[in-house]
């Protein structure tokens, strides 16, 4: 970004350019001089601006006798490798110079600067108790969807806030509540955990469940340390508690056998896999060996279903991982998914993880996993006794 003089502030002389590596020191002097508490530290700032994928704008005034300009506020937006959400991450302007339209302006370029990357969904999170913070974001155009609880070093509570840059059809945030795997390898029962509570509020949805869903559902090997979860076994999971559940699956040969190395793990992926499958047999569970088209996902979405989809993580992260996430709703251009996983090594909280939107054409890539492109998603309905009710 350019040096430019911002719309709405009232100095005509202040600047707004693009945060550099020797801007830290000015960085910081404005974050300890507006925040009590959650600060970010040098290194946090020599971090972001070195590997991160973000867009930092400064508001500087001009410099006097040949001396440097001051800065006196910036705002750091976060992007997000594959989709089209972003988090205004930190946001900050000098005590002495709040009420000159200097966060407004630097609001305004920090969402021109995401627009023109493609970002559809802004969101932040503010204190819940900033009243004075708050009103600013409304009449910015932001909306809160969701809550934190004891989210700040002080255990303050957060509000969390979006703004639509570009006009899509309106999303329900409460139609699929969204759950964070707590482990590494758990992303298939978290996902389960929130489909199946999507449809009945009473599902159990803690840590001990998620364990045990993915003790009973584990393909027991995987191509990294402890095995990922089998759309058989978790369907099997799904059916135990009560809900009508089918597997579709385009699968040529076994799910992920292929990412394991040694034979001998092979077979046991092997053994695991026909167990699933003929538990399923008995249980009743349909098993369609051809996958869905996101169409057919569309409208089982709209016949009160829940979708959940594996995919390859590649777009996202550049690992070419299989991944659960969970398909909250769709519109003409967006895929919007809860995915489980919160990289926090990556600045993440759960704002950016929920109702992520990826295009269409995106996403349908992104479901297919490996060399043999195999493809699983999961549908689930709700109990016999909610859907006569």
């Amino acid at each position: 970004m350019s040096v430019a003089p911002p719309k709405n502030a009232r100095d005509p002389a202040l600047m707004l350019r693009a945060a550099q590596l020797t801007d830290v020191d000015a960085l910081l002097a404005v974050e300890n001089a507006a925040f009590d508490g959650d600060r970010l530290s040098r290194r946090n700032f020599r971090h972001l601006l070195k590997r991160g994928r973000q867009a930092t704008i400064l508001a500087e005034e001009p410099g006097v006798a040949g001396e440097a300009g001051r800065v006196v506020g910036y705002a750091m937006v976060l992007f997000h490798r594959g989709t089209s959400l972003a988090r205004l991450y930190s946001f900050a302007v000098a005590p002495e110079k709040r009420g000159r339209g200097i966060a407004r302006a630097l609001l305004e370029a920090v969402e021109a600067e995401a627009a023109e990357r493609g970002v559809v969904h802004l969101r932040l999170e503010v204190r819940a108790d900033n009243a004075r913070a708050i009103r600013f974001y409304e009449a910015a155009g932001y909306a809160p969807f969701g809550a934190y609880t004891a989210y700040y070093d002080d255990a303050g509570d957060a509000i969390r806030m979006e703004k639509e840059l570009a006009p899509h059809r309106a999303i329900d945030p409460a139609r699929f509540p969204y759950i964070a795997q707590s482990l590494g390898f758990t992303c298939g029962p978290a996902c389960l955990m929130m489909a199946m509570r999507a449809l009945d509020e009473t599902v159990r949805a803690d840590r001990t469940e998620e364990l045990r869903l993915w003790r009973e559902s584990t393909t027991v090997f995987m191509t990294r340390g402890i095995g990922g979860t089998s759309p058989y076994g978790l369907a099997l999971s799904a059916r135990r508690r009560g809900f009508p559940v089918s597997v579709h699956v385009r699968d040529p040969d076994v799910m992920f056998v292929h990412s394991v190395r040694k034979p001998a793990k092979k077979a046991v992926v092997r053994l695991v896999q026909e167990d699933y499958i003929a538990q399923c047999a008995q249980a009743g569970v349909p098993i369609a060996e051809t996958g869905l088209s996101l169409g057919e996902i569309e409208q089982a979405l709209g016949e009160g279903a829940a979708a959940i989809v594996l995919i390859s993580t590649y777009a996202l992260d550049r690992e070419r991982t299989p991944h659960w996430v969970v398909v909250a709703d769709m519109d003409q251009r967006f895929v919007f998914v809860h995915d489980p996983f919160v990289d926090t090594d990556e600045w993440q909280t759960q704002i950016d993880r929920m109702l992520l939107p990826i295009p269409r054409a995106d996403f349908e890539r992104m479901t297919r996993y490996g060399r043999a492109k195999q493809r699983a998603v999961l549908l689930i309905r709700p109990k016999a006794s909610d859907r006569k009710a």
